[in-house]
Order: structure tokens, then sequence, then C-alpha cells
């Protein structure tokens, strides 16, 4: 059987890694420092997964087992000496923390002449996931190893795209995601070209897919959750069924498919449904998807390359519009969560300085004129 080693047990990692690894006929080891369900995995080694829709069915994924990073990292090591695939879903702030790991993994699949070729996908929310993972490992690695890494280990970058919400469970394992799901892996950077997973889309260059995704997927989630906060509401659901909410977001989206198409040269129609596939995901009745959970971290979210300033940045650039776009980000700036480190933080920097100077801080922008209509935007907010 295959073994893949898949850093982050969390919900997308169970949820969606897992079920995909699964299908595709691997043994995994889930890598994480949560002893609850690293204990749950090895106690078990299944777990279940249930759909967000009509009968509500449920999968069994097997053959999985934890490992504690924390506790046992040589345990670690050596699975990465033996993996066929190697991949992680934790976070983009994360992704340095594990880079030793990686190394030592690496430097062991050399010592013990494995010269079988390993292919490392960050499937992480953002862009040149696996590019970075890879530049965070070469720090950790011997002058042979790299040479070594550069030989036989591929870092492709990769999109992933599943909703799963904030959620509890009696059971640690028990995980509910929505039925969509997209994994775009680019080519070009692989290793292990042979190694095609079921259920996973190959693309010779990613990037146009990738910004699809966050400029569609995660700019329309949070312009719900941000506009939806503004209106009251207090799940995506809900803020979706405010007619003024849903107008925002389908503007928002129009606005992101000029660009893409501006950009990328995608089809029109090809984009228009996409855009209708992802509002019913964000409607979907089977999902209670906290608007707090979506709308966290304000000030990471407004950053320069982030879903809301790097749009605009890029539309200004090409003459199109971008004024629903600058709308949702006066409703970022308004938004108040007392429970949200970051909500805090924005809201006591706005307390303490100017509104051009929190924006130009925050935004990272020098573009006077952005500024200035960011600032208007807010100021009639």
């Amino acid at each position: 059987m295959k073994k893949a080693v898949h850093f982050g047990a969390g919900n997308i990692g169970r949820g969606f890694i897992g079920e995909i690894l699964f299908e595709n006929g691997f043994e995994i080891a889930f890598v994480d420092v949560n002893e609850a369900i690293i204990n749950a995995l090895n106690e078990r080694g299944s777990y279940e997964i249930e759909i967000a829709e009509e009968g509500q069915r449920h999968i069994a994924v097997s053959g999985v087992r934890g490992i504690n990073n924390r506790l046992h990292p040589e345990a670690v090591v050596e699975a990465i000496a033996e993996a066929d695939l190697v991949t992680t879903a934790i976070g983009p702030n994360i992704l340095p923390f594990i880079a030793s790991l990686v190394a030592q993994g690496i430097e062991a699949r050399q010592a013990a002449g494995n010269l079988a070729p390993l292919d490392v996908l960050a499937c992480e929310n953002m862009i040149g996931g696996s590019e970075f993972l890879f530049e965070e490992v070469k720090k950790h690695l011997s002058e042979a190893g790299l040479t070594f890494a550069q030989e036989h280990i591929g870092f492709p970058n990769a999109a992933v795209d599943r909703i799963v919400p904030a959620q509890s469970h009696e059971d640690p394992l028990f995980v509910v995601v929505e039925p969509f799901n997209e994994w775009v892996v680019e080519t070009r950077g692989m290793k292990n070209p042979d190694l095609i997973l079921d259920k996973v889309h190959y693309e010779a260059e990613l990037e146009p897919f990738i910004e699809r995704k966050l400029f569609s997927v995660n700019s329309g989630h949070a312009t719900s959750a941000y506009t939806g906060a503004y209106y009251g509401a207090q799940t995506i659901l809900e803020a979706l069924q405010n007619v003024t909410v849903k107008n925002n977001v389908e503007a928002v989206l129009a606005e992101i498919r000029s660009l893409l198409i501006a950009k990328w040269g995608f089809d029109e129609a090809a984009l228009v449904d996409y855009h209708k596939v992802i509002i019913s995901r964000f409607e979907n009745p089977f999902i209670v998807d906290d608007v707090a959970r979506v709308a966290r971290t304000p000030i990471r979210k407004l950053g320069y390359d982030e879903r809301f300033i790097r749009p605009i940045r890029e539309l200004k650039e090409r003459g199109l519009s971008y004024q629903y776009l600058l709308q949702t980000v006066a409703y970022v700036f308004s938004y108040q969560d007392e429970t949200d480190e970051q909500s805090v933080q924005l809201q006591a920097l706005l307390a303490e300085k100017s509104l051009e100077e929190v924006v130009k801080e925050v935004t990272g922008l020098s573009d006077q004129v952005l500024i200035d209509e960011i600032v208007s935007a807010i100021e009639a907010n």
C-alpha cells in the first residue's frame, strides 16, 4: 500500500485531503500536536466524514494513524523517509515550523538510499505554498541534502478548495464537509509525474487557478461575512438571505470576473457558472458557517496581496471598475468582534491614528489615489 504523510490532522486535513488520499489507496500518517486527535487516530485507525447535503451520507476513512510531532519528531522523520507522498494543510503561518522535520526526512531518505521521487504538496490558502515551504526547508538542509532534494524531491504548488465550517462533536475525529471539492496540482514542479491521484486536477501552470479560487471563493466568502456583519447577520446563510448583502457579493464577483478574464483569458460564461456554484455553496442549508469564523483576522485579510487589496490594485492597473470591492473594504474597517485579536487591534489603531495612516499601515498601499478612495469609502460608510 502507498504511504502518505500529512501534516495537519484538523478538519481540512481529515475532511478533505485525508478523504482523497484514502480513496487513492494510501495509508495515511497524520502529523499534528493535538494529542486528543492523534491518540484517537491511533486507537481507532479510522474516522467518519459527513457530507453536508440531502441525505447527509457518511464516508468511512480507514488505514490512518497519528504522529505527535512535538513528542515524537523522530517518527515523523522515519515516516517521510518511507513516504510516497507528503501533504500539508496546517495554515501558511505554520509551514516554517515543519520545515526542519521535512528536511530531516529528506536527509533520512538520502541516508537510506531511497532514490524514489517524492512530491511535497502544501495544500494551503496561499499562492506558491509549496515553493515557499521548499525555501524554508532549504534552510535546514546540508549541501549534500540540498543536492539530493533538488534531484529527487518535488515541491509542486497546489490549490485546494472545500468549505469545512467550524464545528464541535463528541467524537474528535468526526468532521462535516460540503459536497464540493477541488484540488489542483501544478505539474511543472513534480518529481513523480507517474503518481496521479484520482479526483485531483493537474495543470501545467497553476497560478490562474489559484487566483481564480482566491479571488472568487476567498474574496466572495469574506465579502459575505463582512457585508453580512454590517447588516447584523450571524451566519453566512443568514447574510445571503439579505438581498442587499447578496447583491454586493454578486457585484464583487462580477468585478473579480472582469479581472480574471483580462489577466488570464478565462471564458466568461464558464466563470459566470463557476461563481453561481460558489454562491450556492455559501448558501448550503446543511452548513452553519458563522460570520465570526469567516471574518476573523481582518488585518491579515486587508493585506497588500490579499483577497481585497490585490484585486483592487490589479483592476485599477487595467482601468476596470472596483467600486464594490472598495465598499467591502469599508465594511472590513467597520467590523468589530471583541473575541478576535485582530479586530480589536484594528479598532484600536483607528482610535489612535488618522484614518489615512491606518489604511496605509494595514494595506501596505503607497498609491495615494487608492488610499484616498478607501478613506472616502470608509468615511461614507
